[in-house]
């Protein structure tokens, strides 16, 4: 498959994940087969009351630091920083309370290295959301240095989650896209880097009611490989991803990010592609970042 396929899938994935997602967010399991059965096609609603194809902060953020990393690759944490800053600053339907915290911070310190800190003391040390994991993907697309992949991966999660259990998870999560980025097979990638992350292991041996759909990254991450692991399409992996509720946008949204580049941009159903309102922004970064690629031969 062409990396720009898996460029693309990735970038589609975490949007078409997002705003399927979006309509059940916060609704429980039994609140969602009572209202929609088993929703399959993005219609927007919602808590947020969102237009058919529209996104949140999952696919907006994502967007940010795809576009502070192609401002400036070799050292891009302060330009994500300043676009995480404009998104904020447009009034966001959907933002999440350690990123509100962080940003706003920001805006009185003018000072990236009090911004996470400062969240993870408001919140009484609950800063292991999964609000840096949503966003971290276009990393592992653009940087083919896998040392360098981490550091930047690490460095845009400190931006506003100061627990190591959010740097963490971004890092496996984006040593994945790396992988499958690079063609490797499914669930060999997650039992080479697993023993790493040693609590994530017993995704294996979960069953799908022992799922938690909730707003802490190690739930969310366990969310997302389950429902990755134990299907074998795109559609599938994210329907089941949404359909737990919760969290919804997040949860489908960082599988749909994982699928997308494992199946490629033709897998994802052209149904939830077309809907996207923001898909020319995610074509133009999946183009720009495919030139770097293709430069170096």
């Amino acid at each position: 498959m062409d990396i720009y396929e898996r460029i693309l899938g990735g970038l589609f994935g975490v949007a078409c994940g997002d705003a399927l997602g979006g309509t059940l967010e916060f609704m429980s399991e039994d609140e969602i087969q009572r209202k929609h059965g088993y929703l399959k096609d993005i219609i927007g609603g919602g808590c947020w009351d969102l237009e058919p194809g529209e996104v949140t902060d999952d696919t907006m953020m994502t967007i940010a630091v795809a576009e502070g990393i192609l401002d400036n690759p070799e050292n891009p944490i302060e330009d994500i920083g300043n676009h995480f800053i404009g998104w904020y600053d447009s009034s966001p339907k959907d933002i999440g309370n350690i990123i509100r915290i962080a940003l706003s911070e920001y805006k009185r310190s003018d000072d990236w290295t009090k911004t996470a800190y400062y969240a993870h003391q408001t919140t009484g040390g609950k800063s292991a959301g999964n609000g840096s994991l949503m966003r971290c993907l276009p990393v592992a697309l653009y940087y083919s240095d896998v040392k360098k992949m981490l550091e930047i991966t690490a460095s845009q999660s400190l931006l506003t989650h100061y627990d190591r259990k959010a740097t963490d998870a971004c890092q496996f999560y984006n040593l994945l896209v790396y992988d499958y980025l690079n063609g490797k097979p499914k669930v060999p990638a997650i039992r080479e880097h697993i023993d790493n992350y040693p609590e994530y292991k017993k995704v294996f041996l979960m069953l799908k009611n022992e799922l938690e759909p909730s707003g802490y990254v190690f739930d969310t991450l366990i969310c997302a490989l389950w429902c990755f692991v134990n299907t074998s399409s795109f559609e599938e992996a994210v329907c089941e991803a949404a359909n737990l509720g919760g969290d919804a946008d997040t949860v489908a949204a960082i599988t749909g990010g994982l699928a997308g580049v494992y199946y490629g941009y033709d897998a994802i159903p052209d149904r939830w592609k077309e809907k996207i309102l923001v898909k020319d922004q995610l074509v133009s970064i999946a183009k720009r970042i495919i030139v770097k690629y293709r430069s170096q031969g």
